[in-house]
């Protein structure tokens, strides 16, 4: 039977029992205690963390990109990929106090498929029906894990709904060639098919900070949780100052603009601004065009007043948490979700 130890995080105050044969950050998420995080794979490193006490930890396989091995060697860890063997002090270097005792349990549901239809040409919308239980609750920007039936492996999507009040969660999926779950999503997946999620996890949710105005920067299937940010808004009917610039490729790869325009006259103060890197010549396209990034330098002053959410591929969340910084955001108010990539070249 595996052993159990404390673990105690740090300058936060909260300790909390770890089982061996589970991950640190794993164990805090099934006990509610929300610690930052983005891939859980090891990939991105938002939960990096520092080993004040105790050493006796291993690690299931990780990226050197986000914990170099002169790093392990001085202490540091990842949280997602952490075990103890003995009793931990942790100092987190990357937390949000204002969330860290807020967190939802994870839970497991058995899920209905009531619609899988494209959006665009590689982007679909899977909606499904809560089977078992009836109920799941998640804050608005979280994701799940959705198991792929016939395999041991799961991939991790974000709801772009606000909650599950009416019995469904709402998802939008990118299609990736020859992708685990992107091949059973396109080919295979029926509407009356269960699926089992686990969630939710994940920490790219609306902070309170009614003087801060908004900036959502996407791309892709990162329009799923900043849609419900922006859902989550007009419930609310908060009337901060937001812009949300989108980026695609060209017209065929833009989804929901409806709504988002729709939006723009729901929301007191908000502005949606889809961008075009290449241009179809037949797009007939009079709106921004160039890189998402290059877009936003352009089209914003100084934003030192300003929270910032950026969720789409890795490259443009990169570009962005590095511009958005030099525009004035406060590093620690540029929130992110890095889409990292399985090995069968599927988005997570």
């Amino acid at each position: 039977m595996a052993g159990k130890h404390q673990v105690r995080f740090e300058p936060v105050g909260v300790e909390i029992p770890v089982d061996e044969d589970q991950t640190i950050l794993r164990a805090a998420a099934e006990q509610g205690v929300m610690l930052m995080h983005g891939c859980k794979e090891g990939q991105c490193g938002s939960c990096k963390s520092f080993l004040l006490e105790g050493d006796d930890v291993e690690h299931d396989r990780y990226s050197t990109f986000a914990l170099p091995d002169y790093e392990a060697e001085e202490g540091f860890t990842l949280l997602c990929r952490a075990h103890a063997y003995e009793d931990l002090t942790v100092e987190l270097l990357n937390y949000d106090e204002e969330l860290i005792r807020s967190g939802l349990p994870i839970r497991q549901a058995v899920v209905e498929v009531v619609a899988n239809e494209p959006v665009t040409h590689d982007l679909r919308r899977l909606a499904v029906r809560l089977a078992e239980p009836e109920t799941f609750e998640f804050f608005p920007g979280q994701y799940v894990d959705i198991a792929v039936p016939g395999t041991d492996e799961a991939r991790s999507f974000s709801m772009a709904n606000v909650s599950a009040s009416s019995g469904e969660l709402e998802f939008v999926i990118k299609v990736y060639p020859d992708g685990l779950f992107s091949t059973f999503l396109a080919d295979k997946l029926a509407v009356g098919d269960r699926l089992e999620v686990t969630g939710p996890f994940g920490v790219f949710t609306l902070r309170e900070a009614p003087e801060k105005e908004l900036v959502f920067v996407g791309g892709g299937a990162g329009m799923a949780p900043i849609l419900s940010l922006l859902r989550q808004m007009a419930e609310l009917g908060l009337d901060r100052p937001t812009r949300f610039y989108y980026g695609a490729r060209s017209r065929r790869d833009l989804c929901f603009d409806d709504e988002l325009r729709g939006l723009e006259r729901t929301l007191p103060d908000f502005r949606y601004v889809p961008a075009l890197s290449e241009p179809a010549a037949d797009d007939a396209w009079d709106g921004e065009v160039g890189l998402i990034t290059d877009v936003v330098r352009r089209c914003e002053g100084d934003l030192t007043a300003a929270d910032a959410y950026v969720c789409g591929p890795p490259p443009m969340v990169e570009a962005a948490v590095e511009l958005l910084p030099a525009l004035g955001v406060d590093d620690g108010r540029v929130f992110y979700d890095k889409f990292t990539t399985t090995g069968d070249g599927e988005a997570d």
